[in-house]
């Protein structure tokens, strides 16, 4: 551990936030298109991974070809291997837990890894990040513990293991030196990990016009650009800050299965809203010496 690791952290530029922002988005509406796609439509859980994760990488390709400049990135297979993870067993508890449940498990998963990794790599939380993470998980817990059934324990498994395997995803590109172009190589490398991954559900497979919909615009729009978006704004966070600003997305997903699904709007919501995004506010807040 140096010293120059212990310094506070720099203020997030608006860049950062912007793409942070739009990152999030990104990842409220995965949760909002997988819940329309396993609750509503015949598609079963492997083909709507399958089809997010081709189509991901088909959209990316040509967003890279039609760029015709940058580099060429191979991806790892690190990366990939994570996000074939992330998103099978994403997809695969969803179909028997709660949004907020399953939300509450991911993220305090996501949360778990990146600050172990934070505090491994000396990373510091000043008085006003403590307060800050605190109150983010106080509002989480406000919003979806005291409603949410007991999760049944495959699914609340799989779910943490997605949420540290999105944490692996996370940290892996920090630093990318062309996030359009490394989040396409892992993607392309991560279909025929994901395709072994899902092997044994082959025989259950079930096509759906709008599932199979919902499942592109979740691989090409919210994951392939959303996570490129993503590696952007990892340039500009610590994983302290990264991990901590996700706990926004449960929230944002609940307001849009207001907006969406005509889900009730109740001052808990409410509350819980404030909580999280004022934490977050916290955290990303410059530190003084």
């Amino acid at each position: 551990m140096n010293e120059s690791t212990l310094q506070p952290s720099p203020p997030v530029s608006m860049r950062t936030v912007l793409f942070t922002c739009i990152a999030m988005l990104a990842f409220a509406g995965n949760s909002i298109l997988c819940r329309l796609a396993l609750k509503n439509t015949e598609i079963d859980a492997a083909s709507f991974s399958l089809i997010r994760l081709i189509s991901g990488a088909l959209g990316l390709w040509l967003l890279l070809a039609l760029r015709q400049r940058g580099n060429r990135s191979t991806g790892s297979w690190s990366g990939a291997l994570s996000l074939s993870i992330y998103v099978v067993a994403f997809t695969f508890a969803y179909i028997q837990l709660d949004t907020g449940v399953g939300a509450l498990l991911l993220f305090g998963s996501v949360q778990l890894g990146m600050l172990t990794y934070g505090i491994y790599r000396g990373e510091r939380l000043g008085p006003l990040a403590v307060a800050g993470l605190l109150l983010a998980l106080a509002g989480l817990v406000l919003l979806l513990l005291p409603g949410a059934s007991a999760p049944p324990a495959g699914s609340a498994a799989l779910m943490i293991i997605s949420g540290l395997a999105w944490s692996a995803y996370s940290l892996l590109g920090r630093g990318a030196a062309d996030p359009l172009a490394l989040t396409a190589a892992n993607f392309r490398r991560s279909l025929p990990i994901t395709l072994v991954l899902c092997l044994p559900f082959l025989g259950e497979l079930r096509l759906d016009g709008w599932g199979a919909f919902y499942a592109v615009l979740s691989g090409v729009l919210a994951s392939g650009v959303g996570y490129a978006i993503w590696y952007s704004a990892l340039r500009g966070l610590n994983a302290v800050q990264a991990s901590t600003v996700q706990l926004s997305v449960p929230i944002i997903a609940t307001f849009a299965g207001v907006a969406l699904l005509s889900e009730p709007l109740s001052l808990r919501i409410v509350a819980a809203s404030v909580a999280v995004l004022g934490g977050i506010g916290l955290v990303l807040r410059r530190k003084t010496p």
